[in-house]
């Protein structure tokens, strides 16, 4: 049985397909059409899920939609109705996009399908995170949540769910409690994502990497936004906001009369500690400072709300096991607080847990809930994307004349690749299928010496150019991990395996590791294992082996405001423009 599940028109466009409840293939648009965010119909994405499944749209079972457009659609003529005149941009949005368009979503899907209306579903929004989470956890039975910015109606969700594994029970999603819009921790997140000067729905992480360089001073600020009731329920004073009125705006003038002026896009964001040389620039310093101090200030007030929530949650169901779904989980900072500092002893959270992550969640909420069938899958890695193979990589190179060596021996070329990174030599790695989810997990990453503290810089400006704060992530042996990350039983959990959580450094290790110990002595480390990703594994493994440190530095493998790399032709537009000093596509190797 396939089952083809969407996410689209809103942001990050995904199809995602499943064959008897196990994963065929799954991607976000933009890695195909390489516009960030792609939030178009995912024409490209089911292209390639079908053909990875070698079908037609015709041999699909059900295709399925991860929201209600109609109760979609409900809120916001409601919520127009009810702010007009304030609201008349967005109403023109409702009448000339969602009208002739967004509505009709399983019109689209019959034509571009060819498949019958019969054969098409629709999964509430929130459903759809929930369905992704626990649908591909270990777990018989879990407590539920799903927190983001709104779905139809929902911002928020807390309920449990239970598993069919042999075939005689029943599956099962329950979401008892729910926020409803515009009560939502994520349009909170996303409106001071706005005032610190990134964009939403694609800079609310690097909220989370200022977030360390700041002391949260304004926490009595931020409360005076949200009301966080001792219950765990909460709401937001509207009076600062404008996103339920406006289609271009977060927040109104008294929000900027609370917080200040916002931050500019354009302007350098430096501090003492990210660059204490530039002491001199005392007015810009002091600014920027001040912004830090506002990016922890909203960060732990949103801790302090998923906590209470958590905590609430595991007093209702009794439940050891949590999983998480929706953009607010992939807040890595607070998901390590949420296993630590809660009862729950083990937390699940899928590796594209945001909206992409939706199409997955719908494929599987129809297999498994509407069709009650047993579960199968345990997503354990994050490698469902296409790949190209050394056939491919090779015509790209013979047709485009670049010189390369070729490798028949994977150990001579992972020898040579973790030789070039001791002597401090930055890789781009590109290997496999790509990664499903946000980020790179060692089959299109670049790779460096997480000894050399001067290499995150040099990362930063030199190769990624983007913003020199942006912390990078440490990936480790799954069986060394313990040594360097202050993370009991850390080999135990999923979620690192796929950089979910943000765990302290030991305090004897930081300096091992600079270059990937972010302000605070904290590191988002990625766990790996030789099952998992031989090759990958390996690079890490002879790193530590030369060095004694079995940990190197891992990014994703783009240009700033570029998707992650997906052809050969990608990896090495990106190598020739950066400061990249070896390209390793599959077999081959590539260098300057």
């Amino acid at each position: 049985m396939y089952i083809l599940g969407l996410s689209f028109y809103y942001h990050d466009s995904a199809a995602a397909l499943i064959q008897d409840g196990e994963i065929i293939a799954a991607s976000m648009e933009e890695r195909f059409t390489r516009l960030k965010n792609d939030n178009g119909f995912p024409t490209k994405a089911i292209e390639f899920c079908l053909k990875k499944a070698g079908i037609t749209g015709r041999d699909l079972d059900y295709v399925v939609f991860y929201e209600k457009p109609f109760v979609k659609f409900e809120r916001i003529l409601m919520t127009t109705l009810s702010t007009y005149p304030k609201s008349r941009d967005v109403w023109r949005e409702a009448m000339f996009v969602w009208l002739p368009e967004k509505l009709w979503v399983k019109t689209k899907l019959q034509s571009h399908l060819g498949v019958d209306a019969s054969k098409i579903l629709f999964c509430d929004h929130h459903m759809s995170h929930a369905a992704s989470a626990f649908y591909s956890s270990p777990f018989e039975e879990a407590a539920v949540m799903t927190i983001d910015g709104v779905g139809e109606w929902t911002t928020t969700t807390l309920g449990k769910a239970k598993a069919n594994w042999d075939g005689t029970g029943t599956n099962s999603i329950e979401l008892f409690e729910e926020h409803r819009f515009p009560n939502s921790l994520g349009l909170l997140y996303s409106a001071f994502t706005a005032f610190l000067g990134f964009k939403v729905n694609e800079g609310e992480y690097k909220v989370m990497g200022m977030a360390p360089y700041g002391n949260p001073r304004f926490v009595d600020k931020v409360h005076k936004l949200i009301h966080i009731e001792d219950d765990s329920s909460f709401r937001l004073n509207m009076d600062y906001f404008s996103f339920h009125y406006s289609d271009t705006e977060t927040y109104n003038s008294r929000f900027t009369d609370l917080f200040g002026e916002a931050r500019m896009p354009s302007d350098d964001f430096f501090t003492m500690a990210t660059n204490p040389e530039r002491v001199g620039e005392k007015e810009a310093m002091d600014r920027n400072q001040y912004y830090a101090d506002v990016a922890a200030s909203v960060q732990a007030v949103t801790e302090e709300a998923l906590l209470k929530m958590a905590r609430k949650l595991y007093e209702k169901t009794g439940l050891k096991k949590l999983v998480l779904a929706g953009g607010v989980a992939l807040n890595s900072v607070a998901n390590y607080k949420l296993l630590h500092e809660t009862p729950f002893e083990e937390v699940y959270i899928q590796p594209a847990a945001g909206d992409d992550g939706g199409s997955l969640g719908a494929a599987l909420w129809a297999y498994h809930s509407v069709l009650n069938k047993p579960r199968k899958l345990v997503m354990k890695h994050a490698y469902w994307g296409e790949e190209y193979d050394n056939g491919a990589i090779k015509k790209f190179l013979d047709d485009n004349n670049i010189p390369y060596e070729y490798f028949n021996n994977d150990e001579r070329l992972l020898d040579q690749v973790a030789e070039a990174i001791v002597m401090g030599q930055v890789i781009g790695w590109y290997q496999g299928r790509f990664e499903w989810g946000p980020r790179a997990l060692g089959n299109r990453s670049i790779l460096a010496d997480p000894r050399r503290s001067e290499m995150k810089n040099i990362v930063n400006t030199k190769i990624k150019y983007r913003e020199p704060f942006r912390p990078f992530a440490p990936v480790v042996l799954a069986e060394r991990a313990e040594e360097f990350f202050d993370f009991p039983n850390v080999a135990k959990h999923l979620p690192p395996r796929f950089m979910l959580m943000v765990s302290p450094v030991k305090a004897d290790k930081q300096s091992q590791i600079p270059a990937t110990t972010h302000e605070g002595g904290t590191g988002r480390l990625q766990t790996i294992d030789r099952e998992t990703n031989y090759r990958y594994y390996e690079i890490v493994r002879r790193f530590g082996q030369a060095t004694g440190v079995p940990v190197l530095l891992n990014t994703s493998f783009n240009l700033r405001g570029e998707p992650i790399v997906t052809t050969p032709a990608n990896a090495w537009n990106t190598f020739s423009k950066s400061g990249l000093d070896m390209l390793v596509l599959g077999s081959f190797l590539v260098k300057k």
